[in-house]
C-alpha cells in the first residue's frame, strides 16, 4: 500500500514536470523546496499577526 501511494505521488510529479515543461526534478524542487516552506512560513507569519492583534 505504501508503495502504490509512493508510486502514484511520482507518477503526479511527473504529470506536473511534464505538463509545465520543468521536468520531474524540478517539479519536485519547486514543490518542496521552495512553496512548501513559503506556504509554512507565510501560514505562521499570518498566525502570528493574528495572535498579536488579539492581545
Amino acid at each position: 500500500m505504501i508503495n502504490n501511494f509512493f508510486y502514484w505521488c511520482v507518477n503526479v510529479l511527473e504529470i506536473i514536470g511534464n505538463v509545465t515543461g520543468m521536468g520531474y526534478e524540478l517539479a519536485n524542487i519547486v514543490i518542496f523546496v521552495i512553496l512548501q516552506p513559503a506556504l509554512i512560513l507565510s501560514f505562521f507569519l499570518l498566525w502570528r499577526k493574528e495572535v498579536n492583534k488579539n492581545k
